[in-house]
């Protein structure tokens, strides 16, 4: 399910790969040899994290069934059909945050929905919401991400982490910008779409005169140095690119194809 990937996305994997091996060869010949065996122990850290953190969302938050919430399993089973995704758990997490998330290294991946959302926004938006999430998992994403990161902690020279850091978060930027496009295939509405990510952001937009504030303030942010440099470290691009991109890519050729296929799904 390649065909919505962000093009950079695998560019900036094998990239972020070389560079692991490279600068750890070339910087850290002392720990090299014991390399692999930490990665390994990274590996298996994440694992027994992942595993806890599965349990206590299962403690803590609501599994998403045709019983318990009959609408959003509805939702979440278009999202999967749209996406050709079978084993996910879904969960809503009751917090104030407005938010969701995907984990896991193993079958079944878990995606966790924070309740404001669903008082916010309408089944579109939500689909968006959750076929991002489901993005994530499809395109591999989630495991990655994990693997990634505990090899970018394996002891090495201090220059050598801000490069591995900054280009690990480079690619979790374009994976984000694959992440929306499945998020957009699974709702088929740009303007839902849209609106679901200022939502996050904003809170509850009832008017086109608060939408149009809020784009106003969330493209501000493009134009401050602070904004720039803030992406540069962050594991997210800024809303307004974002919602540009995500917009660029619904009025392709490729867009329109991925979301035609999908609209009878």
């Amino acid at each position: 399910m390649s065909e919505y990937r962000y093009p950079s996305e695998a560019i900036i994997l094998a990239v972020t790969f070389l560079l692991l091996g490279g600068l750890l060869v070339l910087t850290a010949i002392p720990t090299f040899c014991l390399a692999p065996a930490l990665v390994i122990v990274f590996i298996a850290m994440a694992y027994f994290s992942n595993q806890s953190h599965h349990r206590q969302i299962m403690q803590q938050a609501q599994l998403v069934t045709p019983q318990s919430a009959p609408a959003l399993a509805n939702a979440i089973e278009t999202c999967k059909r749209r996406l050709d995704e079978k084993d996910v758990e879904v969960y809503v997490l009751n917090t104030r945050e407005r938010n969701a998330y995907t984990f896991g290294i193993t079958e079944p991946q878990v995606v966790v929905i924070y309740s404001p959302l669903l008082t916010i926004m309408d089944e579109d938006e939500i689909k968006f919401v959750i076929g991002h999430e489901l993005g994530h998992v499809v395109l591999g994403h989630t495991w990655l991400n994990t693997i990634i990161g505990g090899m970018a902690g394996v002891p090495s020279s201090f220059a050598v982490a801000v490069i591995i850091t900054l280009i690990f978060r480079a690619w979790n930027r374009a994976c984000e910008y694959s992440a929306d496009r499945a998020g957009l295939l699974a709702c088929g509405n740009l303007n839902k779409a849209v609106l679901a990510l200022v939502e996050i952001v904003a809170g509850d937009i009832r008017s086109q005169v608060q939408f149009q504030n809020a784009l106003a303030a969330i493209d501000a942010e493009d134009d401050s140095f602070t904004g720039i440099l803030s992406e540069s470290l962050s594991s997210h691009p800024m809303l307004i690119k974002r919602i540009k991109e995500l917009q660029s890519y619904a009025a392709s050729d490729e867009g329109k194809r991925a979301m035609a296929k999908r609209a009878g799904k």
